[in-house]
Parts: C-alpha cells; structure tokens; sequence
C-alpha cells in the first residue's frame, strides 16, 4: 500500500512539473502570436500600396516589362514549417498541402523552412534540396527572405529553376489556420495582366515621373521581398496560433488527470489510515481480552 502511494504522489509531482511546462509555452505562444499577427495586418496594407504602384506603372509601360518564362529548369517550391513540435498537425498540413500541388508540379525542386516541415516530405519520398531555420522574431524574416531569393537567382542563372511557389499556413478565424500555395515567380505576361487590373481608389490618376520602366523594377523588387515577408509571417503567426491551441488541451488533460490522481492519492491514503485504525482496535481488543 506505501508503495502506491509514493508512486502516485512521484506521478503527481511529475505531472504538476509538466503541468508548469505546457503553462509557460502557452505563455509564450501567446505572446509571441500577436508580433506576427500585427506584422500581417501591416503587410496587407503595404502589399496593396505596391499592387497600386504596380498597376499603375503597367498601365504606363506597354511593351514586355518581365523576361519570358524560362523553357528549361524545373519550379522551385519553399514549404514553410516549423523548428519546434508542440505544434499539432501544423507541420503535417502544409506537408500535405505541397504534396498534393507538387502532384502537378513534377520535377520540383522541395526548400523546406524548417526541421520539423522536412520531416513529412522526406517520408512522401520527396527530395529536400535545401533547408533553411525558422526566424525566431519579426526581425529575422528579413535575411530568411534574401536567403531564399538569393537560392532561386543562383539556380536561374544555372538554368535549375523557372518558376517559384510558396506553400505555407496563414492565419484563419475559426479554424485557426488553413493550408494555402502561391505562384510568386515568374512575374510574366499573366502575372502583368492580374496586375493591370488594380484599380486606383480615386477617379484621378497619379502620374510617373522619370523613367517609367525603372520605377517599374522598384515596385516589383518591393513585391517580391513583401510578398516572401508575408509568407513567413503568416506562417509563424499561424505556428504559434497552432502551438497554443495544443497548450490549450495540453492544459486541460493535464487539470482533469491531476485532479483524478489526487482523488486516487487521497482515497488510497484514507484507506491506509483506516486499515492502521482497524489494527490498534483489534490489538487493543486482544489485550482486554
């Protein structure tokens, strides 16, 4: 009987300990969630100032302003994870969302950001061409962002790419994220003519001073680095958005299994001390007797 209750009271200190972990990683997932959050809110708005610039720049030059698609080399796909588990499925839904897109895609080259996001490609038989860390703050996006863009002008100066996709999770109210895919390379005559279509918010068009073309190739750099900017973002608000919702349930298993284990503890202790109650009375008994 003393053996299983300092095995349930050993338990129950474990499991308290374990209950303090999930606590503080709940903390900080909420913490860090709102960084990345104001960081999309931000983007979405800078990223409609570029379309804007952008739109109005095309409407100005008419010839070819981006090379044609390249004819040879294969699509460079960038699948953003994470680094860290307590994630849920996290990692194995943008997995299978770029499993399923790289089914139409054959030949691609898989840059997985992050240990744990590689982990499910390389089990779908997926050959990882590179691996990139996942930035720990706002402020490292930045050089994750001219990493990637650095890889991809390498491999099309070599001829290895002609296209580039983003598979990542953004943030979605009510389910907490969703899977999505982005075709953001290369910036060709389709590409020029969804961005003919943005409209000026007001009936007085702006005018380009100086040369329109290389006010045109500002916009589109700016495009580029925001819209990998945005990617990353919504990627990271959506991990730690997935990793508080695990601490979430982490927490409340842990509260119903604590409260069990001491109504156990306390029941076995009573039973203890009445079976020690029980021995004194039968002794004493003896005795009179």
């Amino acid at each position: 009987m003393s053996a299983t209750i300092a095995g349930l009271r050993k338990t129950i200190g474990s499991a308290e300990d374990l209950h303090s972990v999930v606590r503080t990683m709940k903390a900080l997932a909420a913490s860090s969630i709102t960084q990345y959050e104001q960081a999309v809110v931000a983007l979405d708005d800078y990223v409609h100032n570029v379309q804007l610039g952008l739109g109005l720049c095309l409407r100005s030059e008419t010839g070819t302003v981006i090379e044609p698609t390249p004819t040879r080399g294969a699509a460079a796909v960038v699948v953003f994870g994470s680094d860290q588990g307590l994630v849920g499925r996290f990692n194995a839904v943008v997995a299978e969302h770029a499993i399923a897109m790289l089914a139409d895609t054959p030949g691609a080259r898989v840059f997985a950001v992050g240990e744990r996001a590689k982990e499910p490609l390389e089990d779908a038989g997926l050959v990882i061409a590179g691996m990139l860390a996942v930035p720990l703050s706002v402020d490292g996006i930045v050089p994750l962002v001219g990493e990637i863009l650095r890889a991809y002008e390498a491999g099309l100066d070599r001829g290895e790419f002609n296209a580039l996709h983003l598979v990542y999770n953004k943030p979605v109210v009510g389910v907490v994220y969703e899977p999505v895919s982005e075709k953001l390379l290369p910036l060709d005559e389709s590409w020029r003519g969804d961005q003919s279509l943005t409209n000026w918010p007001t009936g007085r068009l702006p005018e380009v001073i100086g040369d329109v073309r290389e006010t045109l190739s500002g916009f589109v750099r700016e495009f580029l680095f925001v819209s990998l900017f945005r990617a990353c973002a919504a990627s990271l608000a959506s991990e730690n958005a997935s990793r508080l919702a695990a601490m979430q349930r982490a927490d409340k298993n842990i509260e119903t299994l604590l409260e069990d284990l001491n109504a156990k503890f306390h029941r076995l202790r009573q039973e203890r001390i009445d079976e020690e109650l029980f021995d004194v009375v039968a002794g004493y008994e003896a005795l009179t007797q």
